[in-house]
């Protein structure tokens, strides 16, 4: 069992829950009407009538883009020339005769055929000899084709390729062979897409042109894990079905009419048909299954294998039947309130068993959709009182009904407390239950202020709300007056969400400030100026002097000395480096001077690097002479 459940959740993530509806079909439809037939370019009309072509309506003024197609067709030009032929063909299909004579154009097709050209120039030039009724040789269309993609075996390019070989006749093998290396390509997203590198219309060339050459070659895709691949790819072009530009328009109305028409691999869509919510009035589950254009496959045992409660995991259901819907052969019905679900959110998982068997039907198994079991819920036990604020419990209490409201107003002041008890029940499962979303809202009449408060439940699912009014008194502003009391209730699985108005209650707050003396929370604050330390004040000019003595003391001793004892200067060094030591020393001492009388410690350290550097350099070379003086000696 457990295994099925795993096989089970890992494939449910596959199988497409959508298809292309009719508002999918309205939405595209007017992006390819909106092309100007006149003034857009022709690229663009290809687009708008290819898509009118694919939704198998009729083309409005189709004449009018014929004679604007014949007027702006080059025919020195292959992918003009494959466009204007292409629109011929499309319009000629919805009957509207279009008679297309091109010049040169079977000269430009064939020479293209011949030189080095791109996959996509091959694919455009055979398309438009095909759409002309013009003969072209088989073997130089594959030998162009074996080079181009020698030369670039891209996503799209390889997408190209298929499209063009799948307008030959002859043994299509070495093309069909290159789709099973192609897929192995793709990017897998959040394991559910696949997509090439490129995006949407990249993708789709792929995956179109691979099913156009599989028809062509009568030979199904053949890949590893290809049903798996085949469904990753089906989501990945539903999901981007909202698209807005015409050229993507185009191509995801084209790839997706392919995954539904082939004749090799039919992807399923199962979706859900009915409401989401599942209640009492409307108890049937009703899914459909189609291909992804909507079309019908037949008739099909449809079968709820599970029915798992998201919450709890429960298993509500196993092996229940859908049964056909008389309104639409594609519809089937289940009354999923008749096994007694619980309120909440299930997931359904289904497989699908065609009556007439079919092999190109693809994702079968591991179908899921999502909904959810509502209930309606009652208000019981309702008692609401006031208590003094050291009280237990309220002095006197009203029981209310719901949805009556109090017949009297409550009153209470800064030492009193407003309490209020209840239970939600569940009136389809006859049990107290608790609800996602609980509020008690208080209104002032007057200002219409509105606070809320979110009373909780205890482990026996009671609600209480217990509000001391001293302690609240500043999320009320401080102001007294009669306040409007309301129960709000709601849930996801709730069918009526409540909204009732309990009491009026009247609110004293002792200590409310006066209007005048009141200070506006959100008026302009006074500017804050960074202040900076006080420096220290300096020593008193007796200190500083006396300092200054002491410090020159030893000078005066030196001169004293040099006047009794002489000044000996003979051997003093005339040389750039003696001098350069002493001036370097002497401005370090004056730089002290000046540090010590007004500069800071970072102004001073920069001029210091400034002396220090070279008065070093001078002392180095000084005291080498010096020594190299007395070793000589």
């Amino acid at each position: 069992m457990l295994l099925v459940l795993a096989v089970l959740a890992v494939s449910q993530a596959l199988t497409p829950s959508t298809y292309f509806e009719p508002a999918d079909r309205q939405r595209l439809r007017a992006i390819f009407a909106g092309v100007n037939l006149v003034g857009d370019d022709i690229e663009s009309v290809y687009y708008s009538i290819l898509g009118f072509n694919l939704l198998e309506e009729a083309a409005p003024n189709g004449q009018k883009a014929c004679d604007a197609v014949k007027g702006a067709v080059k025919d020195d030009d292959v992918s003009s020339l494959f466009y204007a032929s292409s629109i011929a063909a499309y319009l000629k299909a919805s009957k509207v005769t279009c008679q297309l004579s091109v010049g040169n154009a079977e000269k430009t097709l064939q020479q293209v055929i011949i030189g080095d050209s791109t996959c996509m120039t091959l694919y455009h030039a055979v398309a438009a000899l095909s759409n002309l009724d013009i003969q072209f040789d088989e073997q130089k269309v594959v030998d162009a084709l074996t080079e181009a993609i020698k030369a670039d075996d891209s996503a799209l390019s390889l997408g190209y390729a298929f499209h063009a070989a799948s307008y030959l006749k002859g043994d299509l093998k070495r093309f069909h062979d290159l789709i099973e290396d192609i897929i192995a390509q793709a990017d897998e997203i959040n394991d559910k897409y696949l997509q090439f590198e490129g995006g949407l219309h990249t993708t789709a060339i792929v995956i179109d042109g691979a099913y156009k050459l599989a028809k062509a070659a009568n030979l199904a895709p053949s890949f590893m894990d290809i049903e798996d691949k085949i469904v990753k790819f089906s989501n990945y072009f539903l999901s981007r079905k909202h698209v807005q530009s015409l050229r993507n328009a185009a191509s995801v109305l084209s790839v997706i009419k392919q995954l539904a028409t082939n004749q090799f691999h039919i992807p399923v869509a199962v979706s859900l048909a009915s409401e989401v919510s599942v209640s009492n009035k409307k108890p049937v589950v009703q899914v459909r299954v189609s291909d992804l254009m909507g079309g019908s496959l037949g008739k099909v045992t449809v079968t709820a294998d599970t029915a798992r409660h998201l919450g709890d995991d429960a298993i509500v259901l196993s092996k229940k039947q859908f049964t056909p819907s008389s309104a639409d052969q594609s519809l089937y019905e289940f009354d999923l309130l008749s096994v007694k679900p619980a309120r909440g959110f299930y997931r359904i998982l289904l497989s699908l068993v065609p009556t007439k068997p079919d092999a190109r039907l693809i994702g079968t198994s591991g179908a899921e959709v999502e909904v959810k079991v509502t209930t309606q819920v009652a208000v019981e036990t309702v008692e609401i009182g006031v208590a003094d604020k050291e009280q237990g419990s309220a002095s006197r209490t009203t029981n209310l009904q719901y949805p009556n409201k109090a017949a009297s107003t409550l009153e209470a002041d800064s030492q009193q407390r407003i309490t209020m008890t209840f239970q939600l029940k569940d009136k389809t499962a006859n049990e107290v239950m608790v609800a996602h979303q609980c509020f008690i809202r208080l209104t002032n009449q007057n200002t219409m202020q509105e606070i809320f408060f979110v009373p909780e439940a205890d482990a026996s699912n009671k609600y209480k709300f217990d509000l001391a009014v001293g302690d609240k008194a500043k999320d009320f502003g401080h102001k007294s007056g009669k306040y409007s009391m309301a129960l709000i209730v709601g849930d996801a699985v709730i069918e009526n969400p409540l909204f009732w108005i309990v009491a009026d209650v009247q609110l004293f707050f002792s200590d409310a400030p006066s209007e005048q003396g009141a200070v506006n929370r959100y008026s302009r604050k006074p500017e804050i100026k960074h202040m900076f330390r006080e420096p220290d004040s300096r020593p008193a000019a007796f200190v500083s002097s006396l300092f200054t003595g002491l410090v020159l003391a030893p000078f005066a001793v030196l001169f004293i000395a040099w006047l009794r004892l002489g000044v000996n200067v003979s051997n003093f060094p005339m040389s750039i480096s003696a001098l350069g030591f002493h001036v370097g020393l002497a401005a370090i001492f004056g730089l002290y001077y000046c540090y010590w009388l007004n500069l800071n410690m970072f102004t001073t350290l920069r001029y210091l690097g400034f002396i220090g550097i070279p008065t070093f350099l001078c002392g180095n070379k000084l005291l080498s002479s010096l020594a190299a003086k007395k070793k000589k000696e």
